[in-house]
């Protein structure tokens, strides 16, 4: 369900550490009861703890967000979808114990030789690995039981022809290929730090060179002459782009232009730009017989995760779990978790 790259670099940076929401390394290496609030949720018999959770959440953050700094309004969010998936996990690992669904062997082997290889040289690895190793084996077992217990979950039927084509024909966005823009660009440049003076002077003389295109001089050839941009060697072009790529402001004013057409000059991040819009290719809806596998994939993709996800509601509905709202106040809003 994660990486364990994370967790190796975390044991070879101390000397202690936990495994979050792992319940192998919870019966083989028992911890001292939480203090009365100190733990997260109560998932049958495993307690996942506030230090746990926390190092996890920590560890969501840093992998997520620049400089591991969630904005404000992601921080619950984050919480409660780390949350989820501790909570997931030993659910499923529950699951898979008394489904008898056994590790991949040669597979956890593998990977273990793997980061005796990667590691080798690492000193703090050499000195810790007899403690170290059992800990990834139980965790990289772990995973391999959970890995083949959604794909056991997973494997349904295959979708009937009928059913393929009535998703098609309900999902018409998903089968059509979006308008393309083709468009050619002069940037002068101007810093972004510039004074106003610097950017008034890119201003007028923007405007002087849109007069002369207008009036007819060769878009390409001035832009190969005046363009601070990448693509002046190729005359400003562009290539296709489509809705998405082009910043949302000058996308409503490509949109009222014709092939051919000029745009005002513009203000932009690097500069005043002049932009011209070389060809529109419309939006092209594909016939069934064209993207009936893709419509296939698209409709079983859905459906295995459908069933996968009412699985791991179904395990929760059935499951004895205690949150503590009381020390996370923020996770009774929303959380599957809650009951």
């Amino acid at each position: 369900m994660s990486s364990l790259r994370p967790l190796i670099v975390a044991m070879l940076s101390a000397t202690t550490f936990a495994l979050a929401g792992s319940h192998a390394l919870a019966q083989a290496a028992p911890q001292a009861q939480p203090a009365t609030n100190d733990y997260l949720a109560r998932v049958g018999t495993v307690t996942i703890t506030a230090r746990e959770y926390e190092q996890a959440a920590n560890t969501a953050a840093r992998q997520k967000f620049y400089h591991g700094q969630p904005p404000e309004a992601e921080i619950n969010a984050l919480m409660k979808d780390v949350a989820d998936q501790m909570i997931d996990r030993i659910l499923l690992i529950e699951a898979a114990r008394q489904l008898d669904i056994p590790a991949d062997d040669a597979a956890v082997a593998r990977t273990i030789a793997g980061y005796e290889e990667r590691y080798k040289d690492s000193p703090r690895w050499q000195q810790n690995r007899h403690t170290m190793i059992p800990a990834v084996k139980a965790r990289l077992e772990e995973d391999s039981r959970l890995k083949a217990l959604e794909a056991r979950i997973r494997n349904i039927p295959e979708a009937d022809d009928a059913a393929v084509h009535a998703y098609y024909e309900s999902h018409p966005d998903k089968f059509t290929e979006p308008e393309k823009l083709r468009l050619a660009m002069i940037l002068l440049a101007v810093a972004p730090s510039s004074p106003a003076e610097s950017w008034e002077a890119a201003d007028a003389e923007a405007e002087r060179l849109h007069e002369r295109l207008f009036e007819g001089e060769d878009f390409a050839e001035q832009a190969r002459l005046v363009s601070a941009d990448a693509s002046a060697s190729e005359g400003g072009d562009l290539g296709y782009l489509h809705r998405g790529m082009i910043p949302e402001g000058l996308q409503d004013t490509i949109d009222t232009m014709q092939a051919g057409a000029l745009s005002a000059p513009t203000r932009v991040l690097q500069g005043v730009a002049i932009f011209k819009l070389l060809e529109r290719k419309a939006a092209v809806h594909h016939p069934f017989d064209r993207v009936a596998e893709r419509a296939r994939d698209l409709l079983m993709r859905e459906r295995r995760d459908a069933v996968w996800q009412d699985y791991r509601l179904s395990l929760r509905r059935k499951a004895d779990i205690e949150l503590n709202t009381r020390r996370y106040p923020a996770l009774a809003d929303g959380s599957a978790a809650v009951h």
